[in-house]
């Protein structure tokens, strides 16, 4: 076992999951903020299938970046992290990108119904937008916030997202 937690291999120890929860729910965030700001500032420009290559493809980059920098933290002594310990890294921040399905989803499926692109992201994005309040909503259950803590948490994330709305709208209105 090493000093983390973590046993040879890289892989957590079955009690160190529920302390890995509040990081996968982090990156869950995140990669939600990514997606919404992305479907803001390309729904207005881009086709329906370049903008959910844009979403992906900029995830993917944030989240090799990220684990880049993590694996950096975890250099020690000279020596570079183990592939197993790179892999699990990379594992468990995997929710950056795939927080980004659902919202996805929602945007193929609007234009394939017969909206504009432009339209489609602005679908895409009111999905994100209860995705991240959701995920601030259990965020906050998980850390044990009730009454208006919680309500409060949950309502910044959700003004977050509006404010990505906001964006969005007004870089429609610019071109």
């Amino acid at each position: 076992m090493t000093a983390s937690g973590d046993d040879v291999a890289g892989s957590p120890r079955p009690s160190t999951i529920g302390r890995m929860a509040p990081s996968r729910r982090a990156a869950g965030i995140y990669g939600l903020i990514i997606t919404a700001s992305v479907l803001a500032t390309g729904g207005a420009t881009l086709g329906v299938v370049p903008l959910a290559v844009a979403v992906f493809v900029t995830l993917l980059v944030y989240w090799l970046a990220e684990e880049y920098a993590e694996g950096l933290e975890h250099a020690s002594a000279g020596h570079l992290p183990t592939w197993a310990r790179v892999s699990g890294l990379l594992r468990s921040k995997w929710t950056m990108v795939s927080a980004s399905y659902v919202p996805l989803i929602i945007l193929v499926a609007v234009r394939l119904l017969g909206a504009t692109t432009s339209t489609a992201a602005l679908f895409a994005l009111g999905g994100t937008v209860l995705l991240l309040m959701a995920s601030a909503w259990r965020a906050g259950r998980s850390a044990g916030l009730t009454g208006m803590s919680l309500g409060g948490m949950t309502a910044v994330a959700g003004l977050l997202g509006l404010a990505m709305i906001g964006l969005k709208v007004g870089l429609t209105h610019l071109h």
